[in-house]
């Protein structure tokens, strides 16, 4: 690994998009679960969000200062296109590792800790799973379940890599095998597309265990429809021959 990169650094970053009822808190959990590390920053991309997420998160820069970084795209370009923003900037930054998890809180910021605690470890990627022990998922809809279970376990068969919970976008990944990158997928599908190339150049994967719930006072933005099932299928195919 370079040597310009911080030693067990990391950027968390959280796409938002109209997030106005969870934008304030998940900012304010997530810097009190890592307020003890200097080496570790947050940083949100606001994607176009037409509601009141930039002001609030306006306001939480002026609160937070350095600990904080905010980005703003003019226009909504996608989960996708808001993850790779922060990685580039991660990237720019000089940091050793990227975090991402989703602005509703459904992923404890708690669980960033156990991310920390594997840092020194030298795994590439490391996921956090609901399909292994310790794992598990909490007031979410029996048919989303099913889906989950069934598609990541074929997808666990067709990467190969020794992780359970490949769908799940809470995850730590080493930002010097993303460097020259650049993402095709605009949605979700991006997290299958990164383990793609991860594996593609031999990382080393890991998985630790987490408890999934679902959104209480806000919307989820995926939605179940035929291209994101090609979007993500395409990138089991595509790991099979790599």
């Amino acid at each position: 690994m370079a040597s310009k990169y911080k030693n067990n650094s990391l950027a968390i970053i959280i796409p938002m998009y109209n997030e106005e009822e969870v934008a304030s808190k998940c900012v304010d959990k997530v810097l009190q679960a890592i307020e003890r590390y200097s080496n570790i920053l947050l940083i949100v991309v606001n994607d176009g969000s037409s509601d009141a997420t930039p002001t609030i998160l306006k306001n939480k820069k002026i609160q937070y200062g350095k600990r904080l970084i905010v980005l703003n795209n003019k226009r909504n370009l996608g989960y996708g296109g808001a993850l790779q923003k922060g990685i580039q900037d991660a990237i720019k930054k000089n940091y050793e590792y990227y975090l991402t998890m989703d602005s509703d809180l459904t992923n404890p910021p708690k669980y960033i800790l156990d991310f920390v605690k594997i840092m020194p470890k030298g795994y590439d990627c490391v996921k956090a799973s609901r399909y292994t022990k310790g794992g598990g998922v909490i007031n979410v809809p029996y048919f989303r379940r099913i889906i989950s279970i069934l598609g990541n376990s074929l997808a666990s068969v067709c990467f190969n890599v020794g992780i359970k919970d490949c769908t799940n976008g809470f995850k730590m990944v080493r930002l010097s095998f993303l460097k020259g990158i650049h993402f095709k997928e605009r949605n979700f599908s991006i997290i299958l597309e990164e383990m793609y190339y991860l594996k593609k150049k031999n990382a080393k994967f890991y998985e630790i265990p987490n408890v999934l719930s679902a959104r209480k006072n806000s919307r989820s933005h995926f939605k179940y429809r035929p291209k994101i099932f090609y979007d993500y299928f395409k990138y089991l195919v595509k790991s099979v021959f790599v």
